[in-house]
């Protein structure tokens, strides 16, 4: 094991002025994975958090609402955590920057800065609104672009043509607050001397500690000239008022990157041991990592690091930027229904899908990844259901019904148990090195390596074989214990599913390190499906509940009662035709067969139980007449997989077996060539 090593590691504080989106996601999926990463590395890390809660757009949305800016915040982090949760982001410590701790640490630091001249005082000339009788911020502006005319602009630079401005060029302006039009008024404000520390930050950015994407974007910068930093505001708003400066508040960039500082000693107060200067102090030996989105590289990498050195605390030790999200190739969309709300997601998907599929697409740098909804859905059911959860519900039945759920004291072949061990070290490294992706498609190809082995073994084959009990025990052994190391090593991307397949085998939260030992001649649970396929129904509804967002508040946390998720049914006429559409909604899945039997009662029945790769389905197949129950077991077939259930004399059929023939004993059930694994789709 190596050397215990201390580390912070955030995330970019989320608005309190909204909910929490598909695209924020990617940013704490990310940090999440790493966050816990290196915990189950041994390592003392913490991951802390907050909610950016202060500006003049809170302040105009609580008094549209009638509400105190207090009261906002506060339900909106409410709903921020609740969302948060679902997602299995794991904070040890979620705050506000609207907070003592906060309050505290922006006046120190602009402070010290003061203190050592880094401060400037002069007038400057800005938009006034006389009706609501306060400064308006660029984006509170709106008129015609001095460029091109283009209508209803922002006032620092125009969506239509791309022409950035000051608000004074704008023609015709009004206030988007009243509507009035805006006056010039002087005011005296505060400016952060930037260029004070370009000796500094050159060294800085260059140390190592950005990605080389975003060292070359700051070069831009420094070429251009550091310019001075605009950190005050004029009443009314929302924030701290600066000390010595009545009437004059903390720009909300100046106070919400050191929210990270604020959540991390109020982590400190309630964790005992826990000391705030071991991570911040200038001498700090300790690890702090920032991960935020790439359009906002220009606060965290150079005035961030700047007004911490000039205050006395330490830099960060790197800073990784991401890029965007897109849904389908194009930018989140509400018409289109893509621009999807966490608590949208969350009504019909579980997230750890997701948590899986921004996993499989991130790497270290700063790219845009796509959300491809079809893509999502086949890969989470290929790889999650089909590959990894496969292994477990292929041998765990056997264990349970055939050794009383006790695994064998050895394996059969544990050299292959320890070429799955050795991989480990490798995968560590893509995970630390935040190459994600690359450790998906690793521990993929050694879920698909585990599958080759059952296949290869056919534990189903053997256990209609009294003489192969053994063999059969020592297998599924084998397979489990190969599933344990797969599931440990998603355990940072998919800690929810983990925890419940920890449950199964009844063991301890996995660590990286306990993962080198198998486990031999221990009780297991009863295996439980651990997860189920994504449906193109669930996605459809989703996106529909997403374009209801634009017209209901409420139609993205209430789903409608008349709203049926089920998939189609096809129910066609003999010999009658269908159109391609209809027909390209069957879903055709390879599915083994568990076990089959006869049906009392009925002279055509066969009762299967099928086994779609974690997914278990009973079909009654009217196949009697052609095969023997005993003649199945074990055999791969195809099956219709989104029939509506059916209820029937005999019980509730769950999808429609493929057979093909003239009927009676020359009856022949489709199968697969060799190469297939349950749930895998039929193209």
């Amino acid at each position: 094991m190596n050397q215990v090593r201390d580390i912070l590691i955030t995330s970019a504080l989320p608005y309190a002025n909204g909910p929490i989106h598909i695209g924020h996601l990617v940013e704490y999926i990310q940090t999440d994975i790493w966050a816990r990463f290196q915990k189950m590395r041994g390592h003392r890390c913490w991951y802390v958090c907050a909610d950016d809660a202060h500006g003049t757009p809170i302040m105009l949305r609580a008094r549209a609402e009638g509400i105190s800016p207090e009261s906002l915040i506060e339900r909106v982090a409410a709903e921020h955590q609740a969302d948060f949760a679902a997602f299995c982001i794991g904070f040890d410590q979620y705050h506000s920057t609207h907070s003592p701790e906060n309050r505290h640490f922006a006046e120190l630091i602009y402070t010290r800065n003061c203190d050592q001249g880094h401060v400037a005082q002069r007038e400057i000339e800005q938009a006034y609104d006389p009706r609501e009788q306060m400064f308006l911020p660029d984006r509170f502006i709106k008129g015609e672009c001095p460029k091109c005319g283009a209508a209803d602009q922002y006032g620092d630079n125009c969506e239509a043509c791309g022409a950035s401005y000051s608000p004074a060029e704008l023609k015709n302006p009004r206030s988007a607050v009243s509507g009035a039009v805006p006056e010039m008024r002087r005011s005296e404000h505060y400016f952060f001397k930037l260029a004070d520390f370009e000796g500094m930050l050159r060294d800085w950015t260059r140390g190592g500690g950005l990605q080389t994407q975003v060292a070359n974007k700051l070069d831009e910068w420094f070429n251009a000239g550091l310019q001075e930093w605009d950190i005050s505001r004029d009443a009314p708003y929302f924030g701290f008022e600066i000390p010595g400066a009545p009437g004059k508040f903390f720009y909300v960039w100046l106070d919400a990157p050191i929210g990270y500082m604020a959540s991390f000693q109020h982590l400190c107060e309630r964790t005992p041991g826990l000391e705030f200067d071991r991570y911040w102090g200038a001498d700090s030996t300790a690890e702090v990592y920032h991960f935020i989105g790439k359009d906002i590289i220009y606060f965290h990498a150079l005035f961030w690091p700047a007004m911490l050195h000039g205050a006395g605390f330490r830099t960060p030790s790197a800073i990784f930027a991401h890029g965007f999200l897109t849904v389908d190739g194009q930018k989140m969309s509400k018409s289109r229904g893509t621009f999807i709300r966490a608590r949208t997601y969350l009504e019909h998907l579980n997230p750890e899908y997701l948590r899986y599929y921004f996993a499989a697409k991130l790497g270290a740098g700063v790219d845009d990844i796509d959300l491809s909804l079809e893509d999502f859905q086949a890969k989470v059911n290929a790889d999650l259901v089909g590959k990894i959860v496969n292994i477990a519900s292929r041998t765990a039945s056997f264990i349970h019904k055939r050794f009383a759920g006790q695994l064998a004291a050895n394996l059969p072949e544990p050299e292959l148990f320890a070429e799955f061990v050795a991989a480990g070290e490798t995968l560590a490294a893509a995970y630390d090195q935040r190459e994600f992706a690359r450790a998906m498609r690793e521990i993929m190809a050694l879920a698909d390596r585990a599958n080759q082995y059952i296949d290869e073994q056919a534990p189903w084959v053997m256990a209609k074989d009294p003489g192969r009990e053994a063999e059969l025990h020592g297998v599924c052994t084998q397979g489990l214990n190969l599933f344990r190391l797969l599931i440990g090593w998603l355990r940072p991307v998919l800690p929810a599913t983990t925890a419940a397949a920890e449950d199964f085998l009844r063991i301890e939260p996995l660590t990286w390190q306990a993962l080198s030992q198998p486990l031999l001649n221990h009780q297991v649970a009863k295996f439980k499906p651990l997860m189920t396929r994504i449906e193109r129904s669930q996605i459809e509804a989703m996106l529909e509940a997403s374009k209801a967002d634009l017209t209901s508040p409420t139609a993205a946390t209430t789903p409608d009662p008349d709203q049926n998720p089920a998939a189609p049914t096809l129910d066609p006429p003999l010999g009658a035709t269908i159109d391609y559409d209809s027909f390209a909604q069957v879903d055709l899945r390879i599915a083994r067969i568990v076990e089959a039997s006869l049906v009392e009662g009925a002279d055509k029945l066969l009762r299967l139980r099928l086994d779609l790769g974690g997914e278990e389905r009973q079909v009654l197949a009217g196949i009697r007449s052609a095969y023997a129950p005993e003649s199945l077991t074990g055999r791969l077939t195809v099956m219709v997989a989104n029939l509506a259930p059916r209820t029937m004399r005999f019980g509730v059929s769950e999808g429609m077996v493929l057979a093909a023939g003239p009927g009676g004993q020359e009856l022949f059930l489709l199968a697969p060539d060799s190469g297939a694994t349950p749930g895998m789709k039929v193209k």
